[in-house]
């Protein structure tokens, strides 16, 4: 798979303590796929070596064809993330945020602002572009880091529970616009640990203590029964 996510045999501990125990999965090129796992399932230990912040002794992550482990810069340069935790700075607008971010990314500054334009209006965020960051609402600095991440065009885009904290409308808004991105030929990796989040037609990976408990399409796994239901069978979670 050139365009989207490998995760090969991957296994990770701290000390005694199993966090992840031979994970494996792919996600190809425009597919919406969902992580879904109760907390303490490994999902963060997985973001975690999947942006090398941490580094797995064994098995291999491949972003768009890149191998993570030997070639980092070329295999990172191909993902955009969005992490649980907000990490804008609130004393800048939005597009001065963005503009920061593309200078680490040394993004050409020449085409710059359109780039950065056409960006927030996918987002509908090109009104609020000079608005500092403090003064918007939960949703739209969401949509901030999402803009953020999409700024260098990547092929893989993981959002780590981007939806924490958020109301119900803007909850639903996020997850309808990462859905148009992978229709529109995006790879997406969502983790979650809400199971509203997720379509019948999205690819599912349960994760839970450590391991991957099963894949496919969400609406073929859950059968008969609803998400919620479904994962609280098999996780003794409630969703």
């Amino acid at each position: 798979m050139t365009g989207g996510l490998d995760v090969q045999d991957l296994s990770f501990s701290y000390g005694a303590k199993q966090a992840l125990n031979h994970v494996s999965f792919a996600v190809p090129p425009g597919r919406f796929c969902a992580l879904l796992g109760p907390n303490g399932a490994g999902k963060s230990t997985l973001v975690s070596l999947l942006t090398r912040l941490l580094v797995s002794p064994s098995g291999a992550i491949h972003i768009a064809g890149q191998d993570l482990g030997r070639s980092p810069g070329k295999a990172l340069a191909r993902l955009g993330v969005v992490f649980q935790q907000p990490t804008l700075d609130l004393d800048l607008s939005v597009r001065q945020n963005l503009a920061y971010f593309a200078a680490l990314h040394r993004i050409p500054r020449r085409g710059l602002n359109a780039r950065i334009d056409a960006v927030l209006s996918r987002l509908d965020m090109a009104e609020r572009s000079h608005e500092k960051v403090r003064s918007l609402n939960g949703g739209h600095r969401r949509r901030t880091e999402l803009a953020r991440a999409l700024l260098h065009d990547p092929q893989v885009l993981l959002l780590d529970e981007p939806t924490v904290g958020l109301d119900a409308a803007s909850r639903a808004s996020i997850v309808a616009h990462v859905h148009d991105l992978a229709d529109q030929g995006l790879c997406v990796l969502w983790t979650t640990h809400l199971t509203d989040e997720v379509r019948d037609s999205d690819d599912l990976l349960v994760l839970h203590r450590g391991e991957i408990l099963t894949a496919g399409r969400s609406g073929e796994i859950r059968g008969a029964l609803s998400l919620s239901d479904w994962f609280q069978s098999v996780t003794g979670a409630p969703a």
